[in-house]
């Protein structure tokens, strides 16, 4: 993946343009048949071809047209929408602190109805108490050097947390059994973290399941990504997040989370490792 948002966007604008020029050679037409086909100037073709301008909704819905391709104008046009936003450095987003970041997610938040989470590394921030946040914030402003503004990111987060407890919305988390292990602010810290993921099983809208150690792993490890409802998918790397929205795409995120559900385990088990977990701190 390309080391710069401005690299990122272009080369996902380069693969729209090769996309539809994919499309046309596949319906053998040339740039001037597709010119005739959409009333364009051939210039406007070429430009849509070399990524020099990148296609509007309807332009990608008058290209398939022409080219007889219209159930791929989907995909195309969420790649081409989410060509500037999907991979953003964090040192940008972060740029003025994490309090603001925080609160961006609310909106996005409010409106999903059904959240899917994997975490690899981490506990999930919806289920993160406010030590374990604020050790966790601490650590990422340090390493990353932004202004210091842990304590208002922190009350962020639990503030938009709030969601897991309000509303009609549903919570499918699932996390690795290291994430249970992984000292983030010191045993006291994860102890009343590990306990709190202990009382939020309870809740009606929250499924946990934990992924063993010793899980038969027909799925690797992945980053740490989130679905929100069927539509958006966000995996976090660590310099970057990168936003997928693409159908085919978001599709491949739910089918891993699926084949992360089959091996984690729930319930009694899930809590048991829990708890094995708090036991392993003393």
């Amino acid at each position: 993946m390309p080391t710069s948002p401005s690299s990122s966007v272009q080369a996902a604008r380069r693969a729209v343009a090769d996309r539809l020029r994919e499309i046309r050679r596949d319906a053998n037409l040339t740039a001037s048949d597709v010119a005739a086909r959409t009333g364009w100037y051939k210039s406007k073709v070429s430009r849509l071809e070399n990524a020099v301008t990148p296609p509007s909704d309807d332009d990608v819905r008058a290209w398939c047209r022409a080219c007889e391709a219209d159930g791929m104008a989907a995909d195309l046009i969420a790649a081409s929408r989410s060509a500037e936003s999907m991979y953003v450095e964090w040192r940008r987003l972060q740029r003025t602190g994490l309090r603001r970041l925080q609160e961006s997610y609310v909106p996005l938040f409010e409106r999903t109805k059904v959240f899917r989470i994997y975490c690899s590394n981490v506990v999930p921030g919806l289920l993160q108490t406010d030590g374990y946040a604020r050790a966790l914030l601490g650590s990422i402003a340090a390493f990353r050097e932004t202004p210091n503004d842990v304590s208002e990111a922190v009350a962020a987060r639990m503030e938009r947390s709030r969601v897991i407890r309000e509303g009609d919305h549903r919570f499918a988390l699932l996390v690795e059994e290291s994430v249970l292990r992984h000292r983030v602010g010191g045993a006291e810290v994860m102890a009343g973290q590990l306990g709190y993921l202990l009382s939020v099983m309870a809740l009606p809208s929250v499924s946990l399941g934990v992924i063993p150690f010793s899980a038969d792993r027909r799925m690797w490890m992945l980053e740490t990504f989130s679905v929100y409802d069927d539509t958006q998918a966000q995996v976090e790397l660590l310099t970057a997040q990168v936003n997928v929205s693409a159908p085919s795409e978001v599709e491949q995120y739910l089918k891993a989370f699926t084949e992360f559900q089959k091996l984690a385990v729930y319930g009694a088990s899930a809590r048991a490792r829990i708890t094995d977990a708090i036991n392993a701190l003393e």
